[in-house]
């Protein structure tokens, strides 16, 4: 955490892409090892540009977050988090559903309650009325226990991890819900 032991969520605004990419690749590079091939994880990079984009050029009706600790990198605080959610793509999701696009936390921050503070400024976000679904690699242990921790249960869905890499077929996704009305 901060100095002070503090982490604030917010949400995204431009100049957050170079963190927003840097936390994605460190939870990519961390939660998937074992799971992805690890060439393929070592020649990731960070993409700030584009993390950049999507700040300044949201989908229709997302909303993303960032958890940031009062340590400073450059003089400004040091984003450790960061969720995406918006609505649900699945042509089969219940009407109405959110859905969680990502949610990354810096491995250093793991187990430390930030990503439990983000995914509570998104469900705030979204209503205790509406259902929220996400997509996680199914072999992915802790991330299924942070989701199942937070309410939402495996709801049968299964699909290759699709990122138009022939590598990742073998990658195998589970979705989850958290139905209406469910929120703890």
């Amino acid at each position: 955490m901060g100095a002070d032991g503090t982490v604030r969520v917010r949400r995204v605004r431009p100049g957050d892409g170079t963190g927003i990419a840097r936390v994605r690749l460190a939870g990519w590079q961390h939660a998937y090892r074992g799971i992805v091939p690890a060439a393929y994880l070592d020649a990731m990079r960070p993409d700030p540009e584009h993390r950049e984009r999507q700040v300044r050029a949201p989908a229709p009706g997302s909303a993303a977050y960032v958890a940031e600790t009062a340590e400073t990198a450059g003089g400004e605080p040091t984003i450790v988090g960061w969720l995406a959610a918006g609505p649900a793509r699945d042509a089969d999701a219940p009407e109405g559903a959110a859905e969680i696009y990502g949610c990354y936390v810096d491995p250093g921050r793991a187990r430390l309650g930030v990503g439990r503070r983000l995914m509570a400024a998104a469900l705030a976000e979204t209503g205790p009325g509406v259902p929220v679904l996400l997509w996680v690699l199914k072999d992915n242990r802790a991330a299924r226990r942070f989701y199942e921790n937070a309410g939402f249960r495996a709801d049968g869905a299964e699909q290759a991890l699709d990122r138009g890499d022939p590598v990742l077929d073998a990658v195998r996704e589970v979705r989850y819900l958290l139905p209406a009305g469910a929120r703890q």
